[in-house]
């Protein structure tokens, strides 16, 4: 009896081993070459321009200009919310003054998911811009220089063939890298 109970866990062990064994190796796969030529949408690579005016007089309208480029070979669909390319419905850029914060003092959008009509396409080598005055947005009355950086990332950005909007509210966001643009006001 012991000897038959033995062989049962001798079994059981051996069974165990084989199965470890082989989650194992599964593990240690190589992708197969679909999964390999899968990348997401987040090693895109569009860049990011923001653009103003080097100085103003205390008052003026201080534009500034987001363009979104995209040097790839595919077409790309973006979410625009939380960009220049919708305006300015969050606080979408950080401000200081002499290196102080400023406070953020415009709209804060609350909304349902995003549609279709949500996205901005952009063919291989295209731009797209958006255009705001920030002075609407943060007190730039005070003279001094102004440091203004949008804050990113992308909060989605699909390839060609990829839906819009993602599947169950899922987002592929993306980092773009946008250069800092210094104003100086004067009295």
């Amino acid at each position: 009896m012991f000897n038959s109970s033995g062989r049962r866990w001798g079994i059981a062990a051996l069974s165990l081993g084989m199965l470890g064994s082989a989650c194992a190796a599964r593990q240690d796969a190589a992708p197969s070459a679909e999964a390999a030529q899968e990348t997401p949408a987040m090693a895109t690579t569009l860049t990011c321009t923001l653009s103003g005016p080097a100085r103003v007089r205390a008052g003026e309208p201080v534009e500034l200009v987001f363009e979104l480029s995209n040097p790839t070979v595919q077409s790309l669909r973006v979410l625009g919310w939380h960009t220049p390319l919708e305006g300015v419905r969050n606080k979408i850029f950080d401000v200081s003054r002499d290196g102080d914060s400023l406070e953020y003092r415009g709209p804060m959008a609350k909304r349902g998911p995003p549609t279709a009509d949500s996205y901005v396409a952009l063919s291989p080598g295209t731009s797209v811009e958006g255009r705001v005055d920030i002075a609407r947005f943060y007190d730039l009355q005070a003279p001094g220089t102004y440091r203004i950086a949008f804050r990113g990332p992308l909060m989605d950005v699909a390839r060609e063939g990829e839906p819009v909007p993602a599947p169950n509210g899922g987002f592929r966001p993306a980092e773009v890298p946008c250069p800092v643009v210094e104003v100086t006001v004067t009295p």
